[in-house]
């Protein structure tokens, strides 16, 4: 008969031989081959003759028959059969059984329980992984009321789900742990063995590489408490970095619970402190809610009545942190899931696509949805709504093969091949309807008419972190869409995401021709020529140079430049370059990952120009640049509580709509706060005037390149120097920082730094400073750089890596004015002489007590220029950092001075952080060891405006010299009353400078007077002097001192004289320009 056939009438005379033949084997062979003929009639006739013949309650008699051991060993042996024979179809109506067979485990004949066993696993091997939850939910209930036999069988099933179904019974610890906990404390050692053992198998599933280590601990806690102490210090010594899901806290927090009732105070404290760490890494706020409210009770108790302060005080921290997870002092909601509504609401859409042969008129009513023809079609259609309940409550409809598993398949024997295929994709079809009427977001984009290049619904995440949740993107074509978002929301992993084709449901490539413009060429071969780069490219091969020629001369490049190398090129010639080839691409899609980082205004106008001339053409566009922004942009993306939400016009309509995202159009600190750390001082440095580092017709020319980058450029800093260097892209601006930074060497002309000043560098491109230093994160990261006392990376600056030739100088003998012949080893101390420098040197062959001390112009004129300058940076790092404590605590507290956020710096790795969380970062190192000089290249580029804000006001405040490059004229103007522009590689120096040449000459002073010393200032810094002299007019050092008394100021004096300083530094802070002097003769306001 065939199985879509199924029987009217029972046949009874059929099946009572094989019942027979099976109650009346006399072994276990005889019992095999009756049950394997029972199964087979069974598959013959179908499944609906399990119930017409009533096989199910015949093999229970004989199972539960307590005079004969041949009948019950008989029937665990055809339930084996059954399931081995007739597949995975039959499992959801052997289900009921299990009670039964486990009940076989107390026989007292080893072939019974032999058999009861072999058939236990042929049934549980028979489900897939998705049913766990309802097969645990059966075993469950075996475990509370059987004996103990078939107690450590029930535990000993529970392993058998851990590596076919691992993500499954994760999801299940919560339900299961406590059943299985008590089972530890049975009274029979064989069931508390089991337990334990079935635990830590359990718990093998967490995907925590932070509790997996502790997993024995944790079981030895739950079967005896007495050794929770012992967990908890284990605990608080590890460093919790990953995600802290529902599995992990299903364990956590029932040993948590015991130690916050702990008597001991350093238990509590440690507890608390875990609790802190842990509860700081559940994203999922539902999570939080369901497993971490119980803890809110216990954790305040701690807070508010420990004998310890400093364990009230980290109880304090803890709940503030379980309150901000989305815990709640009220307790978990009463349930998060009702799973029995979802069950009957998936199986009355099962029974309504039943196919017409299979369904009957609902017994109820007439009008009624309809019910199953068969009874045992029922009950599986009972257990397939189950699994349908699961899948839909986790939104799993991509895959088809798991729903053709837990639906397909059980409906293959009531059904031919295609037309179970086909009720399964019905089912998922419809739960998927469902799912998206449910799930999308009304847009609020524009009502206007035009083509919809995509309409996706989608969540995203990085590494651990979930970005964007069940939200739509939503784009028309011609439309010029601007995402805004705080720095780390997400906006730049949503566009490479975009790019790799890694969005789920998003239309391929073949469809929609998506493009990304970036911000660097990284890992590009920089040896090529501008025309050539594009030509090379595999997704351009079929364009001819003609185009790619043309192509590059509409953004700029003419001949010479087309024929220059790229990695020559500037940073705001190569964005153009990433422009020129993403437009030979024809795409239909642009994203724009801050486009106009690097370029200068004239080539941003191009930009917007090209842009709004493409109306065939979407636009994406990440940029913190307003005025862009504004001209640009026809919508706005905004992200909100992980959604993405759509406002039609451009910035400064969003903006109307929302006055607090004003901070998109103002400099001012909103929510964001920089703190720099004070500048070091600068020994024999009083005047804030004085030149500390200038550079004297200096000329430069990049290898490859015939034409200097600059040519005869002279200029000088000092520390109240605020200088701002502007000029079009390609002009110089980077090479005479770098220059001036010591990153590369002039071919002409001379570099002069005071030996003792630090330069803190940040360049235009924030993986220059730590792209090896991925893996890392932020606090290790410093930690690593300034861990001997001194900055690592100054020692691989092309200034001061000896060549071949210097090396050589190094052998050279060195005569003394007694005839002795040395050779100079190194450099070993320093200390002032006169108005320069002398220093310990160390000579190859002789022992420390031969050292002597030389001048640093003589080591000069012998040649050793670099060797001297290598430890003048040594020394002038150590002075800055070895004098800060690299303790992780203190680090982050520096992180946070510079606005990244504490806990991203100490737990996320480098390689994960946004662009704007990386400048943060340079900034941040850069500061570490104190500079007198902060030199920053494009700060704004990646930085939110509530972050350029927070950096203006900080540079403001700071007391050290600045010097900036950026094409933001807004930033650079506020700051910098002193510009610097250079054009074709010459400077032109604009607007107020006040450096004095005269670097490192000492004034004389009275003796005692402290005058050569640094000045004593609270900010470590010197002060300018009340009554300068014209610069380089040479009259400084034939000014006659005039020696005035001090009249001594009353008390109302002095108090007036502070709130027009008070006044001063607020009118300072508004308006810009350069920070007023305090003197003890400013008698206006």
């Amino acid at each position: 008969m065939s199985p879509v056939a199924m029987p009217d009438t029972p046949h009874p005379t059929a099946f009572a031989p094989l019942f027979e033949a099976l109650r009346t084997a006399p072994t276990a062979p005889d019992a095999k081959g009756a049950a394997d003929r029972l199964a087979r009639e069974v598959s013959k006739t179908g499944l609906q003759s399990l119930n017409d013949n009533d096989v199910f309650k015949t093999l229970h008699k004989f199972a539960t028959n307590k005079k004969s051991g041949y009948e019950r060993e008989s029937a665990a042996i055809a339930f084996q059969s059954l399931a081995t024979i007739l597949g995975a179809p039959v499992a959801p109506l052997l289900l009921p059984s299990l009670p039964v067979i486990f009940e076989l485990y107390m026989d007292k004949g080893d072939v019974v329980r032999a058999a009861a066993s072999a058939a236990v696993k042929a049934i549980l091997k028979l489900f897939p992984p998705e049913a766990t939850r309802i097969v645990f939910h059966n075993l469950e209930s075996i475990l509370e009321v059987g004996k103990w036999r078939t107690k450590v069988g029930v535990l000993d099933a529970f392993k058998t789900f851990v590596t076919p179904a691992r993500d499954y019974v994760a999801a299940e610890l919560g339900a299961l742990l406590p059943k299985v906990e008590a089972a530890m404390h049975d009274t029979k050692a064989e069931v508390s063995s089991a337990a334990i053992k079935c635990a830590t198998s359990l718990c093998t599933t967490l995907a925590n590489a932070d509790l997996a280590p502790h997993i024995p601990v944790l079981v030895k806690c739950m079967a005896n408490p007495d050794s929770v102490p012992a967990c908890i210090k284990a605990l608080s010594s590890t460093t919790f970095v990953a995600e802290v899901t529902a599995p992990a806290l299903a364990v956590l927090v029932p040993l948590l619970m015991r130690a916050l009732n702990d008597r001991s105070m350093e238990v509590q404290r440690r507890t608390v402190v875990v609790i802190d760490n842990l509860v700081k890494l559940v994203r999922n706020p539902n999570v939080a809610a369901v497993y971490l409210s119980p803890l809110v009770d216990g954790v305040e108790k701690i807070a508010t009545g420990a004998a310890f302060p400093e364990v009230r005080a980290f109880g304090e921290t803890a709940l503030k942190t379980l309150l901000k997870s989305g815990a709640s002092s009220s307790g978990p909601p009463s349930t998060h899931r009702d799973v029995e509504s979802e069950t009957a609401v998936a199986l009355t859409a099962l029974r309504t696509l039943l196919p017409g042969q299979l369904a009957a008129p609902s017994p109820g009513s007439p009008n009624g949805p309809p019910a199953a023809k068969y009874s045992l079609l029922e009950d599986s259609l009972s257990f397939q709504a189950s699994l349908v309940a699961d899948l839909a409550h986790a939104r799993n409809f991509d895959d088809k093969s798991v729903w053709a598993r837990c639906v397909g398949v059980y409906m293959a024997p009531w059904s031919d091949a295609d037309q179970s295929v086909a009720y399964a994709e019905a089912v998922r079809s419809h739960f998927y309807a469902i799912d998206q009427s449910k799930y999308t977001v009304a847009s609020v984009a524009s009502t206007e008419e035009g083509e919809l290049l995509c309409d996706t619904l989608f969540s995203l995440a990085y590494g651990a972190l979930l970005l964007l949740s069940h939200t739509t993107l939503r784009l028309i074509r011609g439309r010029r869409y601007g995402i805004l978002g705080t720095n780390g929301s997400g906006k730049s992993t949503l566009m490479r995401q975009l790019r790799d084709g890694k969005v789920e449901n998003f239309p391929p490539q073949s469809q929609l021709r998506c493009v990304m413009v970036e911000h660097s060429l990284q890992g590009e071969d920089g040896s090529l020529s501008v025309l050539d780069f594009i030509a090379t490219d595999p997704a351009l091969t079929g364009v001819p140079r003609e185009k790619i020629r043309d192509q590059l001369l509409e953004v700029g490049f003419d001949d010479v430049r087309q024929a220059d190398t790229v990695g020559g090129l500037s940073g705001g010639w190569k964005m153009k370059l990433e422009l020129a080839r993403a437009m030979l691409y024809n795409a239909d899609l642009l994203l724009l990952d801050e486009p106009t980082n690097h370029l200068d205004r004239t080539s941003v106008k191009w930009l917007e120009d090209y842009l709004k001339a493409k109306k065939n053409v979407t636009c994406l566009i990440v940029s913190h640049d307003s005025g862009f922004l504004d001209n640009v942009t026809t919508d706005i993306i905004h992200y909100e509580q992980k959604k993405l939400v759509y406002y039609p016009g451009n910035l400064s309509t969003f903006v109307s709509k929302h006055p607090e995202a004003k901070s998109y159009y103002t400099l001012a600190a909103t929510s964001v706060k920089f703190s720099f750390p004070p500048p070091g001082s600068l020994m024999g440095v009083r005047s804030s005037t004085r030149a500390i580092l200038k550079l004297a017709n200096c000329t430069f020319t990049y290898p490859g390149r015939s034409v200097p980058s600059l040519f005869n450029v002279s200029c000088a800093l000092s520390l109240s120097s605020r200088v701002g260097v502007v000029g079009p892209n390609g002009a110089g601006k980077s090479t005479l920082i770098k220059l001036l930074t010591g990153e590369t060497v002039p071919q002409e002309g001379t570099v002069y730094k005071h030996p003792s000043l630090r330069v803190g560098y940040v360049s235009q491109h924030a993986t220059h400073h730590i792209e090896r230093h991925l893996e890392k994160t932020p606090i290790g990261y410093i930690q690593w750089r300034f861990q001997d006392g001194h900055d690592r990376e100054l020692l691989e600056k092309a200034t001061r890596v000896l060549t071949d030739e210097e090396k050589a100088i190094l052998d050279k003998e060195w005569v003394g004015k007694d005839g002795s012949k040395r050779k100079l080893e190194m450099i070993m101390g320093r200390q002032k002489l006169k108005k320069t420098f002398q220093y310990e040197v160390k000579w190859r062959g002789l022992d420390h007590r031969y050292n002597t001390w030389v001048s640093r112009d003589d080591l000069f004129a012998k040649g050793f220029t670099k060797l001297v300058q290598q430890f003048d940076d040594l020394e002038s790092s150590r002075e800055g950092a070895g004098s800060r404590d690299t303790s992780a605590h203190l680090v982050r507290k520096h992180l946070e001075d510079i606005g990244l956020d504490g806990d991203i710096a100490q737990y996320n790795e480098i390689s994960g952080l946004s662009g704007g969380q990386k400048i943060k970062l340079v900034i941040a190192a850069c500061l570490w060891n104190n500079p007198q000089i902060c030199v920053l290249d494009e700060p704004s580029n990646f930085l939110d405006r509530e972050a350029l804000g927070g950096l203006a006001v900080a540079i403001k405040e700071w007391a050290g010299a600045v010097v900036i490059i950026s094409h933001n004229s807004e930033f650079v103007t506020s700051l910098c009353p002193e510009i610097w522009n250079v054009d074709a590689g010459k400077l032109i120096q604009q607007g107020k400078a006040a450096v004095v040449e005269d670097a490192f000459l000492d004034a004389k002073s009275p003796k005692g007077s402290g005058a050569n010393t640094p000045a004593r200032s609270r900010l470590q810094t010197p002060v300018a002097s009340a009554h300068g002299t014209p610069v380089a007019s040479g009259d400084e050092g034939g000014a006659k001192p005039v020696v005035r008394k001090k009249k001594k100021m009353t008390r109302n004096q002095v108090k007036a004289q502070e709130e027009r300083r008070r006044l001063r530094k607020l009118q300072w802070l508004t308006t810009g320009g350069p920070k007023p002097e305090d003197t003890d003769s400013d008698n206006e306001p």
